[in-house]
């Protein structure tokens, strides 16, 4: 033996030893089953034959890349959230990566404690799906200059981060759109709050169907509430506290939808007979509430997915990618994704009931 010391065996020689990308050898390490079962063995056997330890430590002092992705959502009780962290952590947890979850239940001020509690985590990226009146300047403060940010759902202006958001405006004007072809003239807009982005949105979408069919929006079809079932069943009566009460409501979300059927239920009126009732998000209650309601489809399962696989992609992890060809890094310009919306119609829509 040579009094030469030898040198390390690196994971680019496993990779060119295997015919594979360090990548997918980087994958073996971390169990991820995007790796097929042939591959692996190949890559396994190499590592048992050249006696190749992985000091998972070393790694991350060099890489200086965690395991983890945090995942911050304004109202985890929304079956919506529920769905699209599901998604998250379908992503990342093929790709090798673990979810850290936070919830802020619409606090600007809860937001900053739960990004800080989870930046002490360090973990590679971050999704974030801001609480109502987050201000750009106090996120970056929380987060930090280190870590690739994703933005879903509202916006956070000039933030320099990829965004990805619902195609609400259309999502809405859809909605509106097929309510005026049911027959109906007086549509309110029910649910989230005006401050909202997603929300104004939305409304824009709705008051520019109304606008293009000649109807002047009445100021109490614009009803408020917090974008939850309780809130929107509580606040029902609202539509109907004036002459000239709408016939349909287009609602901020299925949530809010949902809440306003039992609301006019309560109240003795029948959603989808007397008054028409559209969703926005599809959650998996929306086929079964009774009635069946109509909504726009965003699959929010998917739409965390895409999160995840943004965020990995900015890490350099591309493996994880199946949905779209995406090759970045934390340089790269940042994008905004707009997902388009389907009108999905059931049961809770109809005719105006005739006086």
């Amino acid at each position: 033996m040579s009094g030469s010391r030898r040198r390390s065996v690196t994971l680019s020689d496993i990779a060119a030893s295997c015919g594979v990308s360090r990548a997918t050898v980087s994958l073996v390490l971390r169990q991820s089953p995007l790796v097929n079962a042939q591959t692996r063995d190949r890559v396994e056997a190499e590592f048992k034959r050249v006696g190749y330890v992985y000091n998972r430590a070393a790694a991350s002092l060099r890489t200086r890349r965690s395991s983890s992705v945090a995942l911050v959502v304004n109202d985890l009780s929304n079956p919506f959230f529920a769905e699209f962290a599901a998604g998250v952590d379908e992503a990342l947890a093929a790709a090798g990566f673990v979810t850290l979850l936070g919830s802020t239940g619409e606090s600007a001020e809860r937001q900053q404690a739960v990004l800080q509690s989870l930046m002490e985590h360090d973990p590679a990226g971050v999704i974030l799906s801001p609480a109502e009146g987050s201000e750009t300047v106090r996120v970056r403060q929380a987060v930090g200059a280190h870590a690739p940010v994703v933005v879903f759902n509202r916006e956070l202006r000039d933030s320099g981060w990829d965004q990805l958001s619902l195609d609400n405006a259309d999502g809405a004007r859809q909605a509106a759109q097929h309510l005026l072809q049911c027959g109906h003239r007086r549509i309110a807009f029910f649910g989230g709050h005006a401050g909202s982005s997603s929300c104004r949105q939305r409304r824009e979408g709705y008051m520019q169907a109304l606008q293009a069919a000649g109807i002047e929006i009445e100021p109490q079809w614009l009803v408020e509430t917090a974008p939850t079932r309780l809130e929107a069943a509580a606040q029902a009566g609202a539509l109907f506290a004036r002459e000239r009460a709408p016939t349909a409501a287009v609602c901020y979300n299925d949530a809010v939808a949902l809440g306003l059927m039992l609301g006019l239920q309560a109240r003795g009126r029948v959603p989808g007979s007397d008054f028409a009732v559209t969703g926005f998000d599809d959650i998996p209650e929306a086929a079964v509430s009774v009635p069946p309601l109509t909504t726009l489809a965003a699959d929010p399962r998917a739409r965390g997915r895409q999160a995840a696989q943004r965020i990995l992609a900015r890490v350099g992890i591309r493996d994880g990618a199946a949905s779209e060809d995406i090759a970045l890094d934390r340089a790269s310009p940042p994008a905004h994704i707009i997902v388009p919306v389907r009108l999905i119609v059931r049961a809770s829509t109809c005719a105006p009931a005739r006086p």
